[in-house]
């Protein structure tokens, strides 16, 4: 189990080919702040048939691509 399910989970669930999240909406729905770590953790959101685009340090958002 990894602590980004929820937010694998949510992402899944949205059922879109691709949208932006925030880094506060993305805290907001992990219930924690994300830190460099999320890079490390992404690979797993593969497996809910996602993928992370591009992460926006300057927009402070991060896209999410259907595979």
């Amino acid at each position: 189990m990894s602590k980004y399910d929820t937010l694998w989970n949510y992402i899944a669930n949205r059922m879109q080919d691709s949208f932006l999240l925030s880094f506060e909406e993305i805290e907001k729905i992990c219930g924690f702040p994300i830190d460099h770590a999320f890079l490390t953790f992404k690979k797993e959101l593969l497996a809910y048939g996602y993928r992370v685009g591009k992460i926006s340090m300057k927009e402070k958002n991060v896209a999410f691509e259907k595979v």
